[in-house]
């Protein structure tokens, strides 16, 4: 008898960041037996960050259940927290999964459908601070396991996400093939991927473009929580 598919549902929303979603869907679709859903609120064309389209999305209310749902983040997150149809799938998906998963943002997202609630997870570290309105508990790990939830922190961290859900399902030596076979090998020229490693000015460089974005992602994260009841 041939065993069932592994079911993966990406779930896309618009304003995604587009690695946050190529980058895992590059290695886990090489999971044997995966049966990979790239999906939406209303299925059809998705348009990331830089104007990347995705098209010919299916419906997330068309997929009955899955082994493992993923959802990406981006500039959008906190706005797609407040889709009331979007977070309804996410959560009914991932209420029955057998892993719940993320990469960046995207934990804002599994926290908005209730699905972090006691848990620790990881998120971009610029935004890390909105998890404990979802009742998560901040984790600066690059990939953060709790349980069945397993969240990868800001990017490019979707990758190293990817490695390690592939060694949990396929087995430490499938995700080294893989890795080899994508030559999965940074070097990255300058030290500055992380507020710890970063020049001080470049720091404060970042911090000030992003802080225009900060009252309204805050008011949508705190209008998502505010939704679950909580404050």
């Amino acid at each position: 008898m041939s065993r069932p598919p592994f079911r993966i549902v990406f779930a896309l929303f618009p304003g995604l960041t587009q690695l946050d979603f190529t980058g895992p869907h590059q290695f886990l679709t090489r999971i044997p037996g995966a049966e990979v859903h790239v999906a939406s609120r209303t299925g059809g064309e998705i348009e990331a960050e830089g104007g990347v389209v995705f098209a010919r999305t299916e419906r997330l209310a068309d997929i009955p259940a899955c082994e493992l749902i993923c959802v990406p983040g981006g500039a959008e997150a906190t706005s797609a927290a407040l889709d009331a149809e979007f977070v309804a799938q996410v959560r009914r998906l991932g209420l029955s999964a057998r892993y719940v998963t993320s990469v960046c943002t995207g934990s804002l997202i599994l926290g908005a459908a209730g699905l972090l609630d006691g848990k620790r997870a990881a998120c971009h570290w610029a935004w890390r601070h909105l998890l404990p309105l979802f009742g998560a508990t901040p984790d600066p790990g690059r990939v953060v396991r709790d349980g069945n939830t397993i969240t990868g922190g800001g990017v490019t961290a979707g990758i190293d996400f990817a490695l390690t859900v592939l060694a949990e399902v396929g087995g430490e030596d499938l995700a080294r093939t893989l890795q080899l076979g994508l030559e999965y090998a940074p070097a990255p020229p300058f030290d500055s991927g992380s507020p710890e490693t970063a020049p001080a000015a470049i720091l404060e460089a970042y911090q000030a473009r992003i802080a225009p974005l900060m009252p309204r992602r805050e008011a949508e994260a705190r209008q998502a929580a505010a939704r679950l009841g909580r404050t």
